[in-house]
């Protein structure tokens, strides 16, 4: 409708997890550690759409909707990821300003589209991070290379799509006018 795809064939599935840390974000793990298709309904093959490293936790995607997996993953189409981060130390504005402005990793620049402190103790804050795009493990990366080492990530929205009520190891399936969310830009 209106050049943006409906969701509506009955075969297609997009759950919403909230992935627990210790969980690999794929399919099958080869060495036997829990993955996030073990969490959701084995009625459908689905697939994880973008991946979470082991440690951290947050919402995920999965589904059997590969034009909605291109569409969420492929910097192209400005589908943001949102993570908070507790980091040690207390980033600076100017650190802040780093993330946005970009930092040098060893695969090239990497840059957040938004940064802003939440919150802040002596010893550690808590981060939100907006990004673009995602290579592996890039915030814990991004963190590290200011001298801020990321002690705990959790992505807290995917484009649009937020769930609060999501506990870890819980998920849902989308609506169809979530899913359509995720297309308009």
């Amino acid at each position: 409708m209106d050049g943006i795809p409906l969701p509506v064939r009955p075969d297609l599935v997009h759950y919403l997890l909230f992935k627990p840390p210790g969980v690999v974000s794929t399919a099958s793990d080869p060495q036997g550690r829990p993955t996030v298709v073990d969490l959701v309904p084995a009625e459908t093959r689905v697939y994880p759409v973008g991946r979470l490293d082991a440690e951290s936790e947050g919402l995920i995607i999965l589904t059997n909707d590969g034009e909605l997996a291109e569409q969420v993953t492929h910097p192209r189409h400005r589908v943001t990821k949102t993570y908070v981060a507790r980091v040690t130390g207390v980033p600076s504005a100017a650190a802040l300003r780093r993330l946005v402005e970009g930092v040098e990793l060893d695969d090239g620049p990497a840059r957040a589209a938004e940064a802003r402190l939440l919150d802040s103790l002596s010893a550690e804050a808590l981060v939100e991070v907006v990004m673009g795009e995602g290579r592996k493990r890039q915030v814990r990366r991004m963190f590290d290379a200011l001298g801020h080492p990321v002690q705990a990530l959790v992505r807290t929205a995917i484009g649009p799509i937020r769930d609060q009520s999501l506990r870890p190891g819980k998920w849902r399936r989308l609506s169809v006018a979530e899913v359509r969310s995720l297309y308009v830009r």
